[in-house]
């Protein structure tokens, strides 16, 4: 029986280490991490290589004063990004690493208190980073894990 040439590479990756570069922050190179402190504080821009388009779908942006709780986002968003709050007057929380940015909720919001950014930059290992919750007031430790749910 004759083995083909891409059995042949199939078998021997098998055994390789994977070649894909660790992405989230922690695993970064110290050069890259300054940068990402720069950017924090505000003393460094970041430009994406390429011009972002006028419809382009980023992170989710919410404004509770304009929020007048009639949770038409909630009733319309398909991942169930948005979650009741009763701690904070039942405003929403936003779980972002739920979002497919499809911008249903955008389209819905008769007050426009819910608005898609241009950033881009959601990637995390943690999907109960500050980062990727819009809103709350609780600790990571606190949010409820899906096991919980």
């Amino acid at each position: 029986m004759k083995v083909s040439k891409i059995m042949r590479k199939i078998f021997k990756q098998l055994f390789q280490k994977p070649f894909t570069n660790l992405f989230p922050a922690k695993y970064a190179p110290n050069s890259v991490l300054k940068l990402f402190e720069l950017l924090e504080e505000g003393e460094a821009e970041l430009n994406p290589p390429i011009e972002i388009p006028p419809d382009f779908r980023g992170k989710l942006s919410y404004d509770t004063d304009k929020c007048i709780k009639c949770y038409q986002c909630k009733k319309v968003c398909p991942a169930n990004v948005m979650e009741k709050d009763p701690d904070q007057d039942n405003y929403l929380v936003f779980y972002l690493s739920r979002c497919t940015s499809c911008s249903q909720c955008v389209d819905m919001c008769p007050v426009d208190a819910i608005e898609m950014t241009d950033d881009f930059l959601l990637a995390d290992a943690d999907k109960y980073n500050d980062n990727l919750i819009l809103n709350s007031k609780k600790s990571p430790g606190e949010l409820k894990t899906p096991e919980e749910e």
